[in-house]
C-alpha cells in the first residue's frame, strides 16, 4: 500500500513538473498575423476579464480604439486602465452592457451608434456557463439568454454600423461543449427540463447556429461571421460550478492560459483571406469540425426565426 501511494505521488509530481511542457503542447494555434489595425473600431463583450480581457490588450496593442462592453463597469475601469498602462493606447474604452437585460443591450447600442460612426469587428465574448436556473430581465432562461439572445440582439442592433464600416467581422464565442447541444424549440427556456450543463451546451450550439445564418444573410455586405472554440481555458465562466472549480484548480496547470484562449479569436479578426470562411466554426486558429447539428440549415433558420420573435425584431 505505501509502495503504491508512493508511486502515485511520484507520478503526480513528475505530472506536474512537466506541466509547462504539456500545456504547451496542448495550447493549439497562435494568431500569427502580424497585421496593424490603428483607426479600427473594435467592441468586445466580457472583456473586463478572461480571455476577452487578453483579446482587447492584444487589438489595443495593435492600435484599435477598442470597447470594453459589460456589466461591472469598476472591472470594465480597472481592466482598460490596465490594458491602456500595458499597450499605451489612450483609447481603450468602457460602457455598460448587460446581456441579461434587453434595455441594458438597446441602451448600450443607442450609446455607441451616437458615439462611433464605424464598427470593423464586434467579437461576441461574454458568457455564463453552468449557472442555476434562473430567468433574464425579459423571462429568458439565463444562458440561453445570454449567450444567445443577449449577442443575437447586439448585432442586430450594430448591423448597420459594421455594414458601413466593411470590410467588418463578427466573432461569436462557442464551445466544443456545442456536440452536445440541441436545440429544444418545445422548450428553449428550460421550463419543462434544466440541466445546467445541456443548457450551456444548447446555448452554445444556438452560437454557432447564428453564425451559420448570419453568414448567409450577409452574403455580399462585405461583413463575414465566425464562431470559435477557445479551448478549456482558466478563467472565470466555472464560477457557478462547485465542482467544475475543483478541477479548474487541480488540472490548472495543463489547461490554456486566458492569452493562449484569445488565440483563436484574435485569428479570426485579424487574418486575411479569412473572407471565404464566414459562417464556418474556428478552433486552434484554423477551421475545424462540427456537430451535424451544427450544420443543420432547417434548424437554423427556424432558430433565426424564433429568436427575432421572442425579441420582438426584424431583420432585413
Amino acid at each position: 500500500m505505501l509502495f503504491i501511494l508512493g508511486l502515485f505521488t511520484t507520478s503526480l509530481f513528475i505530472l506536474y513538473l512537466t506541466a509547462p511542457s504539456i500545456r504547451k503542447y496542448f495550447a493549439g494555434g497562435v494568431c500569427t498575423t502580424s497585421m496593424k489595425i490603428p483607426g479600427k473600431v473594435v467592441v468586445i463583450t466580457g472583456a473586463n476579464t478572461g480571455i476577452g480581457k487578453e483579446t482587447a490588450r492584444e487589438l489595443a496593442r495593435r492600435g484599435a480604439r477598442v470597447y470594453i462592453a459589460c456589466r461591472d463597469v469598476l472591472k470594465g475601469e480597472s481592466a482598460a486602465s490596465e490594458i491602456r498602462a500595458d499597450t499605451k493606447n489612450s483609447q481603450v474604452l468602457v460602457r455598460k452592457l448587460d446581456l441579461s437585460d434587453t434595455k441594458s443591450i438597446r441602451a448600450f447600442a443607442e450609446g455607441f451608434l451616437s458615439e462611433e460612426k464605424k464598427l470593423h469587428i464586434l467579437i461576441n465574448n461574454a458568457g455564463v456557463m453552468m449557472c442555476p436556473y434562473s430567468k433574464t430581465a425579459d423571462g429568458f432562461e439565463t444562458q440561453f439568454g445570454v449567450n444567445h439572445l443577449g449577442h443575437f440582439l447586439l448585432t442586430y442592433l450594430l448591423l448597420g454600423r459594421l455594414k458601413e464600416s466593411a470590410p467588418a467581422r463578427v466573432i461569436n464565442l462557442s464551445s466544443v461543449a456545442h456536440l452536445c447541444g440541441k436545440i429544444r424549440f418545445h422548450d428553449l427556456q428550460g421550463e419543462k427540463y434544466y440541466h445546467r450543463c445541456l443548457a450551456y451546451a444548447h446555448s452554445k450550439l444556438a452560437n454557432v447556429l447564428f453564425t451559420r445564418e448570419l453568414a448567409k444573410r450577409l452574403q455580399g455586405t462585405g461583413v463575414t461571421s465566425y464562431a470559435v472554440h477557445p479551448g478549456v481555458v482558466m478563467s472565470e465562466i466555472v464560477r457557478h460550478s462547485v465542482v467544475l472549480c475543483l478541477l479548474w484548480r487541480l488540472f490548472s496547470p495543463f489547461f490554456k492560459s486566458t492569452r493562449q484562449g484569445a488565440q483563436t479569436s484574435l485569428h479570426c479578426a485579424l487574418a486575411e483571406g479569412l473572407e471565404p470562411l464566414s459562417g464556418k466554426y474556428f478552433s486552434d486558429c484554423k477551421r475545424t469540425w462540427v456537430s451535424p447539428r451544427a450544420r443543420n440549415k432547417k434548424t437554423a433558420e427556424r432558430l433565426w426565426n424564433v429568436s427575432c420573435e421572442l425579441l420582438g425584431i426584424q431583420w432585413e
